[in-house]
């Protein structure tokens, strides 16, 4: 996956990209659809390492690009850290952070969200709309982040200067 999106990213280069905005996979151990499967509901710790070596990678390979093409310039997004970051702490808002906001069963994540699912009474509370997806309160802070967020999540930079330069 790293040498394809290394390849892609000189392609995008070649065609003229100059400003590029690169994400991390976030902690996808933590989703329901996976938290659901450990009886006391914690995180994949497996599924979440491969994320982490994965990042790393990617944050390898911008690196390298970063000599190897002139004028390139991109900012990247810790996206993991900043999942784990609001796991963690509760000032943001986010009071439940296992079960989805919709489904059916074992953390409301056995089932899809379809039409018979139960839906939580406060989605701004939850940070998992189904058993995989952000609700839309942690999607806002998420695009916060990436636009105007310090250098704890977008590194070197956000998208506001990625813009600005």
């Amino acid at each position: 996956m790293l040498s394809t999106f290394k390849g892609l990213f000189k392609t995008l280069y070649g065609l003229g990209a100059q400003k590029l905005v690169v994400t991390g996979v976030p902690a996808i151990g933590c989703c329901p659809i996976q938290r659901r499967t450990n009886r006391t509901g914690e995180c994949n710790v497996e599924l979440n390492n491969m994320a982490i070596k994965y990042n790393d990678g990617l944050k390898m390979i911008l690196q390298g690009l970063k000599s190897e093409l002139p004028g390139m310039n991109s900012a990247y997004f810790d996206y993991y850290g900043a999942w784990v970051s609001l796991f963690q702490n509760e000032t943001y808002g986010f009071t439940e952070i296992k079960e989805a906001c919709c489904g059916l069963g074992n953390l409301n994540a056995d089932v899809l969200c379809i039409p018979i699912a139960r839906f939580c009474p406060n989605r701004k509370n939850h940070f998992f709309w189904d058993r995989v997806h952000p609700t839309e309160a942690a999607a806002t802070f998420f695009s916060d982040m990436l636009y105007s967020g310090s250098q704890q999540f977008m590194v070197p930079m956000n998208v506001e200067q990625l813009l600005a330069g």
